[in-house]
């Protein structure tokens, strides 16, 4: 049976957003994510596997819109190894799940570990190693997953 992936924003500011990531409804680690801008439904003007020409969204400071997404594990050319990669977002090509501290190590992506300080997680290494190893044996052999991204009800603005 395929985990159950969500991640819950709780708190979109205006210079990142915090989040939890749950694996078949337990708190694995949390997420810190760009900030979250309202972005339309498609990319009108862009052809697929381009780089999004939208003006509401602006490169490395925008979050991915909430979603249900495909998750997979490729490789990564920048980091050179196997990476948790979201793919068919909208606006938004090579979103990975990584390690890193601040919004300023995201450039879109999602980054995990532990909310510790205000803006910052800590233990992010470990945090993504724990998480591949939930994941990675139900993405051998290209099968892919189901990851959710939702804004809280109460997330704060």
């Amino acid at each position: 049976m395929q985990p159950k992936i969500l991640i819950k924003r709780t708190y979109l500011g205006t210079a990142y957003t915090i989040g939890h990531l749950y694996v078949d409804g337990k708190k694995i680690c949390d997420t810190l994510e760009d900030c979250v801008r309202p972005l339309p439904k498609t990319c009108p003007d862009t052809p697929r596997n381009q780089k999004c020409r939208c003006p509401e969204k602006i490169y490395a400071q925008t979050a991915i819109p909430a979603g249900s997404y495909s998750l997979i594990y490729s490789y990564s050319p920048k980091f050179r190894r196997q990476m948790l990669r979201i793919i068919r977002v909208p606006h938004f090509l090579g979103i990975l799940i990584h390690a890193g501290n601040t919004a300023a190590n995201s450039a879109g992506c999602i980054l995990v570990g532990k909310n510790t300080e205000r803006g910052r997680l800590t233990e992010s290494s470990r945090m993504l190693a724990r998480l591949e190893e939930i994941l990675s044996p139900h993405l051998r052999f290209g099968r892919r997953l189901l990851i959710t991204i939702e804004n809280s009800p109460r997330s704060v603005v």
